[in-house]
């Protein structure tokens, strides 16, 4: 094959897929007997297999990525022509687009000032923890080391990252991981009793469940603490908001004990909560913040670590010491296509005013899911910001036993036979892959939102009743 192919040559396709291809996420032995999917174009909010099936993405490329759907052709645009300008240049020196991106993007984050180009979301916490540790034996002796993460975040896929991991089933088996990583509870109010604060409620709960993580660094010690990294809506984990108080709290509790806050906005960054990064939902100031997926929508690789210049400056204040720069390099950082692609990404969402539509669509969802919710009991808690959302099946109501993660699978399944794709938490946590998950592109019409709800509402009559 010369690098096209037409409808002729999709069963050759499939064959060198099915010899030569490694898939995420996924068990190959089913496709000794059957094919696998293979996903040939996309326009809007829809994509189209081999088979010539249509299907409607309620996940935005399978894993919240698509903000601005697909066949956007002046993002395609920009990308061939910075391409053909200058593809690629190591981020020792700057280049254009990835000058103006940083400007525009910067402009999007009061309080923050400079942007680290890197090559994927895992690398970009990577950068932070790198940071953080650098930090430590700069500023602090050798101290402050210790990492904190949250029970049931999730932040990557590198040993680093999953050291940072708190979805068990996802770590099984590739330990031991690296020292100086401490998990913390999770905030969850639909499974209060789990964290011993069944008796408390909204906010007095929010601040209950930030005391948690105080009581974590009082175990380890404050001057051992260096950072606490945390998604702003714990996405993988079960789609969880944060209730009110938690985050104030949460940021006090780090300027008390000189602990850097990063949030990973990997998932929420640039649109899917309705506003350009979820933590401005909750009047916060972060230390660090780390964006990939809805950047450049999966047009380019892009994904970035932002921060203040507090902390940028620590690292040009003695230019004597030869090892006070941060030593670090992300070969795919200096690629030029990613920042082109993510200047028109964030033009789009401005000119077409998807941050208001994500935000409109996301409560026309969200009533929806909650009509659901009254007919069927299996549905125990509905949650999510924008077009972000989770329904959590439980067996019972009362118990919050949740289904078995088959059942769950079976809901994605009917799903998908009236060409829906939904999401589920699956092999994270174990006991509790019981979430299915919704994250449609920012431009989702009412019409999209009402096929995708209709389509959960048979999915759950057919498993379930």
């Amino acid at each position: 094959m010369d690098g096209t192919f037409n409808d002729n040559d999709l069963s050759k396709v499939v064959a060198a897929d099915k010899a030569n291809v490694w898939h995420h996420l996924s068990q190959h032995k089913p496709y000794e007997t059957s094919d696998p999917r293979i996903i040939v174009e996309g326009k809007g909010m829809r994509v189209w297999d081999q088979n010539g099936k249509e299907w409607l993405d309620a996940v935005s490329g399978g894993v919240w990525t698509v903000n601005v759907g697909y066949g956007r052709e002046s993002i395609c645009d920009a990308v061939r022509d910075q391409l053909m300008k200058l593809c690629y240049f190591a981020q020792v020196a700057g280049s254009v687009p990835g000058a103006l991106f940083a400007e525009k993007l910067i402009s999007k984050m009061p309080g923050m000032s400079r942007v680290y180009y890197t090559n994927s979301g895992s690398e970009a916490n990577e950068k932070v923890f790198k940071l953080v540790r650098q930090i430590a034996h700069k500023k602090y002796g050798g101290k402050k080391t210790k990492i904190l993460y949250r029970d049931r975040d999730y932040h990557g896929s590198t040993l680093a990252t999953m050291s940072a991991g708190g979805q068990q089933e996802r770590n099984a088996q590739y330990g031991p991981f690296a020292p100086d990583f401490v998990r913390v509870p999770h905030c969850m109010e639909y499974r209060k009793h789990e964290l011993g604060l069944e008796h408390l409620s909204g906010e007095e709960f929010g601040r209950a469940a930030a005391d948690l993580i105080e009581e974590v660094i009082l175990r380890e010690g404050p001057e051992t603490v260096g950072l606490l990294c945390l998604e702003p809506i714990t996405a993988g984990g079960g789609v969880i908001e944060a209730p009110e108080g938690y985050w104030p709290r949460v940021r006090e509790i780090c300027d008390k004990y000189d602990i850097l806050l990063h949030i990973d906005e990997v998932v929420c960054g640039v649109g899917r909560t309705g506003k350009w990064f979820g933590y401005q939902h909750f009047g916060i100031e972060p230390d660090f913040v780390t964006m990939a997926k809805g950047v450049a929508s999966g047009y380019a690789a892009i994904a970035c670590m932002v921060t203040t210049e507090k902390v940028f400056d620590m690292f040009k204040d003695d230019a004597s010491d030869p090892l006070n720069y941060f030593r670090d390099i992300s070969t795919f950082g200096g690629c030029t296509a990613g920042p082109a692609a993510a200047l028109v990404n964030m033009q789009i969402i401005e000119d077409e005013e998807l941050l208001d539509n994500t935000t409109a669509m996301g409560e026309h969802m969200k009533a929806r899911f909650l009509e659901m919710q009254e007919k069927h009991a299996v549905i125990g808690d509905v949650r999510g910001l924008g077009l972000f959302q989770g329904l959590e099946l439980v067996q019972d109501r009362e118990s919050k036993e949740p289904v078995p993660e088959a059942m769950a699978q079976k809901v994605v399944a009917e799903c998908g036979a009236q060409g829906v794709i939904i999401g589920v938490t699956n092999r994270s946590i174990p006991g509790r892959n019981n979430t299915l998950c919704f994250s449609p592109a920012l431009i989702a019409t009412k019409a999209d939102i009402d096929a995708i709800c209709d389509a959960v509402d048979n999915a759950l009559t057919t498993v379930f009743g």
